[in-house]
Formats: C-alpha cells, sequence, structure tokens
C-alpha cells in the first residue's frame, strides 16, 4: 500500500491524479446537475432526501479534491480557475435533468455506475489514504441507490404516465451508462490504472457489474433496456452495436448510426449542453430557484 508521495514513482503519480479528478469532478457536477429537480421533489420528505444526496456528492468531491492537494494540486485552482471544457466529469452530468423521473432515475442508474467504480477502487486499490476515506462514500453512496430505486418503483407503479416519464429517461440513462465504464477493453491501450492498482477491474467487468444491478431493476419495473443476460455466454449483452451517435440537443441515441470511439471521446472532450451551465452555478456561487 502507498501511503503518500514519497513512496510514488511519477508514473504512479500521474495515473493516480487522472483517476482522482474524474472522481472529484463527477462527484463535484453531480449537485448542479441534481438541484434543480431536487427542488422539485413531490413531497418535503422526497426534497431532504435529494438535497441530502447533493450534500453527500459535494463531501464526496470534497475528499478527492483534499487527496489532490496532497499530490501536489491546488484545490482552489481545480474548483474555480477553470474553464468549463477542462473539467473530466463523466458525461452523464452534462446533461439537462428536466423532471424528477430523470433525477430519481439518474439515482438509480449513476449512482450505482459510481458505487461499482468506487466500490471497485475501495477493495482494490494501492492507494492507503483513498481506500480508507471510500469507506463513509460507500456507506452514502447505498441511501442515494435505495433512494432512486424507490422512487422508480413508485413513479413505475403510480400511474402509466409516470411510468412513462421513467422509461424515457432510461431510455437515454441507459446506454449513457453502459459509455461511463469506457472503452472496451480490446480498444483500450493505457492500462496504468490497473497496472498501479489503482483500480482492480477493466472497463468491461465493470461494465458487467453495472449491468447485473440495472438490467434486473429494469425487468422488475416492466422497462426496456437495450440489453439482456446470455445463459450460453453467462454474461449480459447488449442489444446494439457500441458506440453510437447520441443526440445531445434531444437526449436521443441513434442506435441505427455506429460511430467509433474516436468519436465518442471528441463528443466527451467538447462536454455536454449543460456543462458552462453547471459549472458555472458553482463558480458564481450563486443558484436562481424558480419560484
Amino acid at each position: 500500500m502507498i501511503e503518500d508521495v514519497s513512496e510514488m514513482t511519477e508514473g504512479y503519480k500521474k495515473a493516480l491524479k487522472a483517476t482522482l479528478k474524474v472522481s472529484a469532478d463527477t462527484e463535484l457536477m453531480s449537485a448542479p446537475a441534481y438541484y434543480e429537480m431536487s427542488m422539485n421533489a413531490p413531497t418535503l420528505d422526497s426534497r431532504a432526501s435529494c438535497i441530502s444526496v447533493i450534500q453527500d456528492e459535494l463531501g464526496h468531491g470534497h475528499i478527492a479534491y483534499r487527496l489532490l492537494e496532497d499530490l501536489g494540486e491546488d484545490r482552489e485552482e481545480l474548483i474555480y480557475e477553470r474553464e468549463p471544457h477542462e473539467f473530466r466529469n463523466t458525461y452523464g452530468f452534462d446533461q439537462h435533468l428536466e423532471t424528477f423521473a430523470e433525477l430519481v432515475s439518474a439515482h438509480g442508474m449513476f449512482d450505482r455506475a459510481g458505487m461499482v467504480l468506487l466500490s471497485d477502487i475501495e477493495a482494490n486499490t494501492s492507494y492507503a489514504p483513498w481506500k480508507r476515506a471510500l469507506r463513509k462514500v460507500g456507506k452514502e453512496e447505498q441511501f442515494h441507490l435505495r433512494h432512486g430505486e424507490t422512487w422508480m418503483r413508485r413513479l413505475v407503479n403510480n400511474s402509466e404516465k409516470t411510468k412513462q416519464r421513467v422509461q424515457d429517461a432510461v431510455d437515454w440513462m441507459f446506454p449513457m451508462g453502459i459509455e461511463w465504464f469506457g472503452m472496451p477493453d480490446g480498444k483500450k491501450h493505457n492500462t496504468d490504472q490497473l497496472d498501479y492498482r489503482i483500480k482492480g477491474k477493466t472497463n468491461d467487468e465493470l461494465r458487467q457489474e453495472w449491468m447485473s444491478h440495472t438490467v434486473p431493476l429494469a425487468n422488475e419495473l416492466d422497462l426496456d433496456v437495450p440489453a439482456h443476460f446470455d445463459d450460453e455466454a453467462e454474461e449480459y449483452v447488449l442489444e446494439y452495436d457500441m458506440p453510437v451517435a447520441f443526440d445531445a440537443d434531444n437526449k436521443e441515441w441513434r442506435f441505427d448510426e455506429p460511430i467509433g470511439w474516436d468519436d465518442v471521446l471528441d463528443r466527451w472532450r467538447s462536454r455536454g449542453p449543460a456543462n458552462e451551465k453547471y459549472v458555472n452555478m458553482l463558480q458564481s456561487g450563486k443558484l436562481e430557484v424558480k419560484v
């Protein structure tokens, strides 16, 4: 186990920094992404729970930025002095969440993706300070998942209208979750995270872990997702060829328009439609609440 910078090679430190920045930015940017619809929650209890999720996410971001300070980074600079396109959060939190159904589906699917990634790091990382910090994070992410999945069930069972809203959310969030874990193992050339034991599982192994939770959940709720478990292969398989084009303005996947991973990377680097808005919300310290 590695305890501090004096024990690291330059290669190890570079790989660790890159992983921590993605984690920190993703936790931070989930807060403004979740904010507006949290304030539109249907009950006071649900609003309080949603705000608690945001508070947790900010705390998780703080942990990762604090660890980056130990590695020589400036936390204030990382949060307040970067341009919006320089943030490295996952692409899902560059999208506008426009309904409460989208919010709780994000809690149930995006937070599941985060938990899959961070649980693997907690179990396998060689960086001891992060391993210890993630014990707290994991317990709080469990709350986010319970909240999201509970409300997904409530909305699905409430009426056809609210069920359709959950289905509409899942239609664009499920493929977004598939992309969350990065390039397939056969196309990924940089293996520093595995070589230095920053994490333990490959991208495809993590993707399978995520689907092992989200596909059964969708089946339980009678929601359509483009994936199923293949008994012969003994793994979850997609019902489309990854990757495909994404219409960010309409939040629609063009399954009949296959693209290359270079196109996906270009989309990620260009950031999504809500990127500037969310970064400005955080950097200005001001939140506009619609009455």
